[in-house]
């Protein structure tokens, strides 16, 4: 039984976090800049639509990495505009075209790489002498619902300093706290889902299930060129859940990807055998598919563990798509009864894939083979699938079906998911939360959603000595 309101966080919520949104009084009451550079970091338009504003087809490769010190909004991001060659710059968010000369940008040395300025829309006599993205005729979903939406999704945190809630969550009993992580946690759920649905308006259920499985193996790194190959999946010929060649499917998507290394090893002969086995069959399709190969620039690698490299991921994502059957795996796996102990290994037993004489035994085209094989897929893979793309996806398929059962086993699994590997987000939202302190009613996957979801809503609105911030206010009222 509930000690609190089911819905005290996200009323409280509602009404503080307005208070932190950028806005411009002559705007209409939805718009704000911060809701553009929401829009532009999870891109949240007809992706397969953009044109610039003198008619020039626009392809994002890549949003870029949201910037918040001073400078562009994004920096590196990769697009191409009409039939030239991808190019690599910054992005620049304002919302009104003059922004660009009102701002200073124009002979500022710090936007001297912008390559594409981004604006509310259209409208007005100024401009800018740079390729110009209006938003308003792209948005994947209505503004007000996209303004909604601002409030729920996570972002990167910067580093910061213990906060001032670490004392008052000290005496605040853990039953009471893990119920407002329970229902942050449900926000987070509910801002996963709805951006799955704004994808499946567009393109269909299945195909955004696939767009957003792909880029969970991209990692934090590597998302938007993974999910990029998800989207020219129509393109290759064969459809998702159509059987097709394993080995055929892995080229063309290592191919397409720009990974394939140009070099044999020279000394690994079972490695060389193998890249050239793959590059006879990418030869074979590699012209038809010419001008939607990813630039290499675009995949981040440095630093990145052997098992999470794009290539072991591809490949994996290769033999789901030949078999033809996973959608209706995972459908039935989540239709049958399952104990919660039972949640992650059934997952991954739905999830996983025979072995494999190459990848099974090695983590990239240039490793050495291991000692012993590897699953190519492992629990802790299996967990964020389940939590940022799966469940989510169901849950939203329920809800829009108007069918409540299948809406409760969503949000049943959902919440006694078992907790995910550790992270640097949640070791920053220890120390301003917790001083540091490893929590020990953190058991649960949702539970550290919940987590994530207070220091996006209220820490990273704030400084680091936690100036102007509510939540100290809201956990002391918990109390009373």
């Amino acid at each position: 039984m509930s000690i609190i309101s089911p819905n005290l966080y996200s009323q409280w919520r509602a009404r503080n976090i307005g208070t932190h949104t950028l806005q411009e009084t002559s705007d209409p009451p939805l718009l704000t800049e911060r809701l553009l550079q929401l829009v532009w970091h999870y891109q949240r338009l007809l992706r397969d639509q953009l044109q610039t504003l003198d008619g020039q087809s626009l392809r994002v490769l890549h949003p870029g990495f949201w910037n918040h010190e001073a400078g562009p909004d994004f920096r590196d991001a990769i697009i191409q505009i009409g039939s030239a060659p991808a190019q690599r710059g910054d992005v620049e968010i304002d919302l009104r075209r003059g922004g660009w000369r009102s701002h200073g940008h124009e002979g500022n040395p710090s936007y001297q790489k912008v390559i594409l300025h981004a604006v509310w829309d259209g409208e007005g006599k100024s401009s800018c002498v740079l390729p110009t993205l209006a938003f308003k005729p792209f948005l994947d979903a209505p503004l007000s619902e996209l303004n909604g939406w601002l409030g729920r999704v996570p972002e990167e945190l910067a580093a910061s300093l213990k906060g001032q809630c670490c004392s008052p969550l000290a005496d605040l009993p853990p039953s009471l706290f893990l119920e407002i992580l329970d229902q942050a946690a449900e926000i987070r759920l509910q801002a996963k889902a709805t951006q799955l649905q704004a994808r499946a308006r567009q393109i269909g259920w299945e195909q955004s299930l696939w767009e957003g499985m792909f880029g969970a193996l991209g990692y934090k790194n590597n998302i938007w060129p993974m999910r990029r190959i998800a989207e020219l999946l129509p393109a290759l010929g064969s459809k998702p859940g159509e059987p097709e060649s394993v080995f055929d499917l892995e080229a063309q998507l290592l191919g397409l990807s720009g990974l394939l290394p140009e070099e044999l090893t020279r000394l690994r002969p079972s490695v060389d055998a193998y890249l050239r086995r793959v590059w006879d069959a990418w030869w074979r399709q590699r012209e038809r598919y010419s001008d939607l190969i990813l630039p290499r620039a675009l995949w981040r690698l440095n630093g990145l563990r052997p098992a999470n490299h794009p290539q072991r991921r591809l490949a994996l994502a290769a033999r789901w798509l030949s078999a033809g059957d996973l959608i209706v795996k995972l459908e039935n796996w989540f239709l049958a009864p399952l104990d919660d102990n039972a949640l992650l290994n059934s997952l991954l037993t739905a999830l996983q894939v025979n072995a494999d004489d190459f990848w099974s035994w090695h983590w990239t085209f240039r490793s050495a083979k291991m000692a012993k094989p590897q699953p190519l897929l492992g629990p802790q893979r299996a967990t964020d699938l389940a939590v940022n793309v799966i469940l989510p996806w169901f849950w939203m398929r329920a809800v829009a079906g108007k069918n409540e059962p299948l809406r409760q086993i969503a949000e049943h699994r959902y919440f006694s998911w078992p907790k995910a590997e550790d992270n640097s987000v949640l070791r920053l939202a220890r120390q301003r939360l917790f001083g540091g302190k490893n929590i020990r009613s953190l058991k649960t996957a949702a539970a550290q959603q919940g987590l994530l979801q207070i220091v996006r809503d209220f820490c990273d609105h704030s400084n680091a000595l936690c100036e102007s911030c509510c939540f100290p206010e809201f956990v002391r009222k918990l109390k009373t």
